[in-house]
């Protein structure tokens, strides 16, 4: 290639690309046998023929027809991760680039090197290429090529080169290092997304106009996309104020004109509208005097309203931003919320102030209620992400401001208990429900926490309850964000009733369900515990596995160390400080492993106190700075006092496990003679059942009994009569039975329509209407055969 034969150049290069278009030989050659393209291909990969031809594009810059069957060669070869590769290694990419804009009546230099560019950003390093593209000279051509394709060209061929030369300016924006702003392209991009909406004076757009073509639409939504992705470099604010960004985009957030003839169809329309706004919501936040002097909240809520309202509007939902939305205005409303939510997280006291004088709770509520009424399984994701929205917003507008939760009310109480009565079986089906369930529990901690009408509702509603449901789940995400809410809620004198009257499963109370997460919690932590529970080290009787691989470092008065970090970083102390509102003392449902656990919690705050003083005294041993004998004296006082606490814990603990364990065993011996009694009430049964049997089935055997028992009943009478008295046997003779037998016959269960209920022999019989089977009816009385009489000893 450095030969200056332009013949041998092109020959060479025609070489190259007949490795991917090989034709077979016109004529066999014997002896030999051609190889194959896939050979050739790889030998030139191996070869780094890439990377030569790559190079050799430096020696041909005032040679137009041998560059550009280089390009068609680098075309070819750039097919290959491997040749790409080696073409970036030859700085290719900036190479190419720069020259992108030189003079070429053909149009293939410009075609062939944005292939080639392309072809390498998808099968090479991306970052590598970036910083390669990411110059002066590689900007400027970019944005001189970009320019002449807008405003110069017509055909569809060029309208698709455009864009793609947008989209790799996209990709090179990414860089806050390239030079965009420098050589004028981020003023012009701006421009470009603007004129339609924004009259602009401008000569580059004197004329231009977009057509409802597909190639003018996707270059609409690449503008609106580099939008987002300049105004992440703060030093482009400027140049979006000026180029009035937020109210170009504003003039898509309005109910759509059905009289006015606008230049896009209806989906395309929709799917700018829908795009505009997920721009506003990027944009909108580093822009907000510009949005508060577009009225962007009065412009959003009345938005807001519309897609609420039942006008009749066929949404298509095509887009991206517009999924779940076909047929209803979902879309609109989501990516509406999303823009007041990005606003409201500024905390900004000005746009907030506005919102709420402009009624946005009370809207934002009924928004929710309509959102439950319209539920159906189709639209169950984009239904949820919208209720999340709503909760996130009032909990912004409502934190801090007690004037603000009056507003939101028992109507908002009312939503939020609603969500919190959710089957626990959908959090798991991964649509939404636990982004929901948090925006829920951060609304209670902003909107309830702190009002104390509306603490006192919730309470009434049994929210504590469903707080403690929600916690008996065991989710590891909402553990620490409910204690939390828990800790907090307990400041109310309320609460403690109906923490105390919740009960879980199997009868579980709130201590002992808080006693069992302590638990797990340290375990997970590797707390070290015996498995009674007991404490092993009473030197570091809350130390972590963490804490002890962790050297204690001396650090700066203001940097939190290990001990004080582990108090957030797990739910232990909100544990503690909950149990220690309920009162410790009084407690109810707790086993004995619980109240051996209980004895830590009791005294987690002495026990972290001397934790915080020993790696204090650790510090200032690893510093060798030695305190005045006094600091001293009280520094060994207080974790000699600390280890003193460990010690009387762990003796308490020891003296409860051997008291259940005495207790464990008269219960057992309890239990054991109660089975011996039922084991000997079986046996008499048996014997009784055995002798029931012999009597029934051997006429001796029941003879025998016949005789014991009249000698038995002979027995218990008196050996001398009373004189003048009259005895009167009380036994039948000629009975063979050895059971007491008398004249009296118990009938159970007769029915009603043999004896004709109990007021058949009365006037009122007749009067009443029976239940079943026709009026009652006096009942002839039955005479009875006289017997023998028999008298009784008086």
């Amino acid at each position: 290639m450095k030969v200056p034969s332009s013949e041998l150049r092109i020959q060479i290069c025609k070489c190259i690309i007949d490795f991917y278009h090989a034709e077979p030989p016109k004529q066999h050659i014997p002896g030999y046998q051609q190889a194959s393209s896939l050979y050739k291909i790889k030998m030139a990969e191996v070869g780094g023929l890439a990377k030569t031809m790559a190079q050799s594009l430096a020696l041909l810059e005032n040679q137009l027809v041998e560059k550009l069957w280089v390009l068609k060669a680098l075309q070819h070869l750039s097919t290959s991760e491997v040749n790409c590769t080696l073409m970036v290694k030859a700085q290719a990419a900036s190479g190419i680039c720069a020259h992108l804009d030189d003079p070429d009546p053909s149009g293939q230099l410009l075609f062939r090197s944005s292939e080639i560019l392309w072809n390498l950003l998808e099968k090479s390093s991306k970052e590598e290429i970036i910083q390669q593209l990411s110059n002066l000279e590689c900007v400027l051509a970019l944005k001189e090529v970009f320019k002449n394709l807008l405003t110069r060209g017509f055909s569809h061929y060029d309208r698709q080169l455009r864009n793609d030369i947008l989209v790799i300016t996209t990709i090179i924006a990414q860089n806050p290092g390239a030079p965009m702003i420098e050589c004028g392209f981020t003023r012009d991009l701006i421009l470009f997304a603007t004129f339609n909406e924004v009259k602009s004076q401008n000569p580059l757009v004197k004329g231009l106009k977009l057509s409802n073509s597909y190639e003018d639409f996707e270059l609409k939504k690449l503008l609106f996309n580099i939008i987002v992705i300049l105004c992440k470099d703060l030093s482009t604010i400027q140049l979006l104020i000026d180029g009035k960004v937020i109210l170009a985009l504003f003039s898509y957030v309005k109910k759509p004109e059905k009289q006015k003839i606008i230049e896009w169809s209806a989906a395309q329309y929709e799917e700018l509208q829908l795009h505009a706004i997920a721009t506003l919501s990027s944009v909108a936040p580093f822009l907000t005097e510009e949005y508060m002097l577009c009225q962007g909240n009065a412009r959003v809520l009345a938005f807001l309203e519309w897609c609420e309202s039942e006008d009749s509007f066929f949404s298509h939902g095509n887009s991206f931003h517009g999924t779940g939305g076909r047929g209803n205005k979902f879309a609109q409303m989501r990516y509406s919320l999303r823009l007041l939510r990005a606003m409201v997280y500024l905390e900004n006291e000005t746009i907030n102030k506005d919102l709420c004088e402009k009624g946005t709770v009370q809207q934002l509520l009924g928004i929710f209620k309509n959102t439950i009424s319209k539920y159906n399984d189709k639209e169950e994701a984009i239904l949820l992400e919208i209720q999340s929205d709503i909760l996130l917003i009032l909990s912004g507008l409502c934190e801090h401001h007690i004037p603000r939760k009056e507003i939101f009310g028992t109507e908002g109480v009312d939503i939020i208990l609603h969500v919190m009565k959710t089957d626990p079986k959908k959090l798991q089906t991964g649509l939404g429900y636990n982004v929901l369930l948090f925006s829920t529990l951060d609304s209670i901690w902003c909107c309830i926490l702190g009002c104390y009408p509306l603490e006192d509702y919730f309470l009434e509603k049994e929210g504590i309850f469903l707080l403690l449901d929600l916690l008996a789940l065991n989710p590891q995400k909402f553990c620490n964000l409910i204690l939390g809410i828990m800790v907090e809620f307990c400041d109310n004198p309320k609460t403690a009733a109906h923490v105390n009257a919740w009960r879980g499963k199997k009868d579980q109370t709130a201590a002992s369900l808080l006693i069992k997460l302590w638990r797990k919690e340290e375990k997970e932590l590797g707390v070290k515990r015996d498995k009674h529970g007991k404490i092993i080290d009473t030197k570091k009787p809350l130390f972590t596995s963490f804490q002890e691989k962790q050297k204690i470092t001396p650090l700066p008065a203001n940097c939190p160390t290990i001990a004080v970090m582990d108090v957030a970083e797990n739910i232990r102390a909100k544990i503690y400080a909950v149990l220690g509102k309920l009162d410790f003392e009084n407690l109810p449902g707790l086993s004995a492993e619980d109240f051996v656990t209980l004895c830590i919690i009791h005294r987690y705050l002495d026990f972290k106190t001397g934790e915080i003083w020993n790696e204090i005294y650790e510090e200032i041993k690893l510093e060798k700075l030695r305190p005045v004998t006094m600091d001293k004296n009280i520094l060994e006082s207080i974790t000699t006092a600390s280890e003193n606490i460990g010690k009387m814990v762990a003796s308490l603990q020891s003296e409860m496990i051997e008291s259940q364990a005495c207790q464990d065993v008269q219960n057992e011996q309890k239990v054991y003679t109660k089975i011996q009694a039922t084991h000997k009430q079986r046996e008499l049964a048996n014997k009784s059942w055995e002798n029931f049997l012999a009597r029934t089935s051997n006429a001796k055997t029941l003879k025998k009994a016949k005789r014991l028992q009249e000698k038995a009943i002979e027995s218990s009478r008196r050996s001398k009569q009373p004189p003048n008295a009259v005895f009167h046997w009380t036994d039948i003779k000629g009975l063979n039975t050895t059971v007491p037998s008398g004249r009296v016959v118990t009938v159970e269960s007769t029915p009603a329509r043999l004896v004709g209920g109990p007021l058949a022999d009365t006037d009122i019989a007749l009067k009443k209407l029976p239940i079943r089977g026709g009026a009652l009816q006096r009942v002839k009385a039955v005479k009875t055969v006289d017997e023998p009489k028999k008298s009784v000893p008086t």
